[in-house]
């Protein structure tokens, strides 16, 4: 594991998640007042990282609450399974719905999110409350802006992303049209909108909510620097580790990525600028 933020932490302390020799959890955790600041109340934050931490969170708010502690905030900035936010076949399993169920089953007193994927995400968890990454996408723009004089133009690679972040940003920006196989969900090209005569000569920082491999963001910088963009950023909320498998490190259209910790680990890449997340309690 990378340095930053611990898998599970309770209280801002780290949990020891082990196993038995049949690969079984081995867990421990004691918890007094004092160690709960006082006020009685308990966090658990998980960033996420794998599946097995779900059971090892199930299994340490039940134990929490045995040991007579009511007050329970789950800070989960990453929600697993938010990919899965519909069925469009009787063989797909509702991931997100069955996820979502197990959290409720815990009635924590409140549910942290970041930046989640759909408000599907939102609808299907209890006691949610999300926070926005309006933050880190500042840090982002006042470093450009340090660094080239000018404030960025900004990029949504699709309309729900311009609804999303352009309440957020009070800067001029384009919108991606993206063209997808909707059999595969594969995007198959990528059209520039919105306000497109300012692109030429301009900076520009493409933002959204997640990436995987990143071929959105590849086809988004391909399609702005066709249209005489000068230098590319991106910032994503949530960047899974399959980048690094990918081809956008190497996309040369892009100058700098910036996320946040809520899941990536990795701190070797210089291309990839990470902001660890801070409590907002």
């Amino acid at each position: 594991m990378q340095e930053g933020v611990h898998m599970i932490q309770i209280n801002k302390k780290e949990v020891d998640i082990g196993h038995f020799p049949d690969g079984t959890l081995l867990l421990k955790e004691k918890l007094t007042t004092a160690q709960a600041g006082g006020r009685e109340e308990v966090e658990i934050r998980w960033n996420y990282e794998n599946n097995e931490e779900l059971l090892a969170v199930y299994f340490l708010t039940k134990h929490i609450r045995a040991a007579g502690f009511d007050n329970i905030v789950l800070n989960m900035p990453y929600i697993p399974n938010a990919r899965q936010d519909r069925v469009k076949n009787e063989e797909d399993v509702f991931t997100l719905k069955y996820f979502a169920e197990m959290i409720n089953s815990l009635a924590f007193r409140e549910v942290r999110v970041l930046d989640a994927h759909s408000n599907v995400s939102l609808a299907l968890i209890d006691r949610v409350k999300q926070d926005t990454p309006q933050k880190y996408i500042e840090k982002v723009i006042l470093e450009i802006e340090k660094n080239t004089g000018r404030k960025p133009l900004m990029f949504y690679p699709d309309e729900g992303a311009g609804k999303r972040y352009s309440g957020m940003i009070a800067l001029p920006y384009c919108f991606g049209i993206k063209k997808r196989d909707w059999n595969t969900g594969e995007i198959k090209g990528l059209s520039v909108a919105g306000e497109i005569g300012l692109v030429e000569g301009s900076d520009v920082l493409i933002v959204d909510d997640i990436c995987s491999f990143g071929g959105t963001f590849i086809r988004s910088a391909e399609a702005l620097a066709a249209l005489g963009a000068e230098n590319i950023y991106l910032f994503v909320s949530h960047c899974e580790e399959a980048v690094l498998k990918g081809k956008l490190c190497a996309c040369s259209h892009i100058k700098q990525i910036y996320t946040t910790d809520s899941i990536f680990r990795e701190r070797g890449n210089a291309k990839i600028k990470v902001f660890e997340l801070e409590n907002e309690r």
